[in-house]
């Protein structure tokens, strides 16, 4: 049952982050290297290990961290791995033997490098993870990421708003729809932390529309397993949405909202959607479809109609933050967290620094991302960089 709210574009909200700073209790030998805690000075070098090129928030992340600490006067080296844990762990192994003085690392699995952790730690260089966690290991240093919990909140509270369940912020309205609504999950990949954080998020807010009814899932997939997305892969994604759609929906039966936790995967639901002839835009059909990382591509399908929402993670202040927590390591200082009890990493609550997320819809896409200098007007247009 599709509401006649859904044409409705509700404006964005903002889930900001109220935490109180407190002092880091990092592990690490706070100047890395040889240099044993005093500073490792102007000459210092950051190795910077980021999972892939190929998806576009990554290239940015690298970039702006590796730029972050250019104009900070440290040398950097960069390394891209395409996806792939082998070369991951090779490239950190070459950042070791080089005598890097900090690590920061974006990691493909944030299990695969427990080995590479304890050397880094026989090394005296810190480690900061970078919006993954790196997992079961003492040996991290720091986090620097989002309220990825808040995330899943927000991507779910952005798809019952897109069904005229809930306020921008929310809370529940008057007039709603009683339903039932037909939707469909989708999850991140297992191997990365994040994505059991953006689940548990969602599913918490989702489950009461479930219980009462207002929500159904036809598919019957409802845990992480069965709703993950291996790599994060726009392809996985289509194909598991076609699958949905032979197996579910072969009789016509509608679908009113799916659960996407990221752009890629959106793009790839929205090319099976429009395959299967269910619209090509949300007023003529198209489910209210959710995201993450306002992709340039995806904030294009929101002005157009296509795309409900997506949630906006200001990577430029996640790479100032990682080049103040190298910073701090650099100069014989723990860096400062806001966070000291939410990131256990099945070994030890690792300080964190989190960042607040902003959920985009289509008329607070200027507001949020181009008032702000993320894109221009002529990329939001044309949807490329």
């Amino acid at each position: 049952m599709r509401s006649t709210r859904i044409a409705a574009i509700g404006a964005g909200f903002t889930l900001a982050l109220t935490l109180t700073a407190c002092a880091g209790e990092g592990a690490g030998s706070g100047g890395g290297g040889d240099d044993g805690g005093e500073g490792a000075g102007e000459d210092a070098t950051v190795g910077v290990a980021m999972p892939t090129q190929t998806y576009e928030r990554w290239v940015a992340d690298g970039n702006n961290v590796r730029e972050g600490l250019e104009e900070a006067g440290y040398n950097v080296d960069l390394q891209f791995a395409n996806d792939d844990i082998p070369t991951q762990s090779q490239q950190i192994d070459q950042m070791i033997t080089q005598g890097v003085d900090v690590l920061v690392i974006a990691a493909i699995d944030g299990t695969a490098l427990s080995g590479q952790l304890q050397a880094a730690a026989d090394a005296g260089i810190p480690v900061i993870a970078y919006d993954r966690l790196l997992r079961d290991s003492e040996n991290v240093d720091f986090y620097v990421t989002f309220d990825n919990y808040q995330v899943g909140v927000a991507q779910a509270t952005s798809l019952l708003h897109g069904l005229g369940l809930v306020d921008e912020e929310g809370n529940e309205v008057d007039d709603a729809p009683e339903g039932p609504f037909n939707v469909e999950l989708f999850a991140g990949s297992l191997d990365d932390n994040n994505a059991h954080y953006f689940w548990d998020g969602a599913m918490d807010t989702l489950q009461p529309y479930l219980e009462d009814g207002t929500l159904e899932v036809p598919s019957g997939q409802t845990n992480i397993e069965q709703a993950a997305t291996q790599r994060w892969e726009q392809e996985t994604a289509q194909e598991r949405m076609e699958n949905l759609l032979t197996s579910t929906y072969n009789s016509g039966q509608e679908l009113d909202g799916v659960l996407a936790p990221a752009d890629p995967l959106s793009r790839g639901i929205i090319n099976a959607l429009r395959s299967d002839g269910r619209g090509q835009t949300i007023e003529d059909g198209l489910p209210v479809i959710t995201g993450q990382d306002a992709e340039i591509a995806s904030i294009k399908l929101i002005a157009d109609g296509v795309q409900y929402s997506t949630i906006f993670k200001d990577t430029r202040d996640l790479a100032d933050q990682a080049v103040s927590a190298a910073t701090a390591f650099l100069e014989g200082n723990e860096p400062e967290a806001n966070d000291t009890e939410t990131y256990d990493n099945g070994v030890k609550v690792v300080p964190s620094y989190l960042l607040e997320i902003h959920t985009v819809y289509e008329d607070n896409i200027t507001e949020t991302l181009v008032d702000t200098g993320y894109y221009t007007e002529e990329q939001v247009e044309s949807g490329q960089l």
